[in-house]
């Protein structure tokens, strides 16, 4: 993986991006990966509570932590990736939103062994709640993007799903969530990586309109839980006329959590 990958972007190379109704000011890179809706509705299914610590595995610029971090007051969250370039900038934003105190990140690859996390605040089996939007897919199965960095994002680089699975189930503690967002036409690779690991999974389609199947899907379950899965009705994104639907607006643009509740 070259350099280019690891590095910083250059200030003019950013973009600010306002999210949650612009009660978030997040500065990402131009070009190559960046984060969006996905995010979002990831840190939105997460169901923290104010003393808890939360951990987002590849949490790139840090959009999601930092979406849960602000519409949970008193919530620890610790974001890990690869890029450190990414790392330093999901600190940057961290204080930009006056979020650094119960916001830290830290290089990390899942692939590595585990024992080093402890030395970084971040020991496996500690956290109430475990989230990651891991790279959609294996080396060879998919066009790879020329920028280096986003490439990374989206194409597994010595770690598979089953390998990210392994290691967002092993930080969590027991009876913790652990949440994922993948794509919809990946649920039973996905599902498959899980097996016994979680158990009360839920799964939460996003429809991106009435009548058009769904591209994106949240998977969260309970480490050492042993309870049946359920297929919820999902969050229907845009209307007929294109705008987002009242539920979806109150998520994006308003910080509201997602409900998961089965009954």
């Amino acid at each position: 993986m070259g350099e280019e990958a690891h590095a910083k972007p250059a200030d003019g190379d950013l973009t600010d991006d306002g999210f949650l109704g612009e009660r978030l000011k997040i500065l990402q890179p131009a070009k190559g990966h960046r984060s969006g809706l996905d995010a979002v509705m990831l840190a939105a299914s997460i169901p923290a509570i104010h003393g808890e610590r939360a951990l987002d595995v590849g949490c790139g610029a840090g959009v999601a932590a930092l979406c849960l971090a602000r519409r949970v007051q008193g919530l620890e969250v610790r974001g890990i990736d690869i890029q450190a370039g990414l790392v330093a900038l999901a600190g940057e934003n961290a204080a930009r939103n006056g979020l650094e105190a119960r916001a830290r990140f830290i290089e990390a690859d899942v692939a590595a062994p585990r024992g080093a996390l402890s030395e970084k605040d971040c020991p496996p089996h500690s956290f109430d709640h475990v989230m990651a939007n891991p790279p959609f897919y294996a080396p060879g199965t998919t066009w790879t993007p020329p920028d280096a960095a986003k490439s990374t994002a989206h194409i597994a680089q010595g770690a598979n799903l089953t390998v990210w699975v392994d290691f967002c189930c092993a930080m969590a503690r027991p009876k913790g969530t652990v949440s994922f967002i993948h794509r919809a036409d990946a649920l039973g690779e996905l599902l498959g990586a899980i097996g016994t690991k979680l158990g009360g999974l839920v799964v939460y389609p996003l429809w991106p309109a009435p009548g058009k199947a769904a591209r994106r899907l949240l998977v969260q379950g309970i480490k050492g839980s042993r309870s049946p899965l359920a297929m919820l009705p999902g969050l229907v994104l845009h209307g007929e006329e294109g705008g987002f639907e009242p539920e979806a607006e109150a998520v994006l643009r308003h910080g509201e959590a997602l409900d998961f509740s089965i009954f």
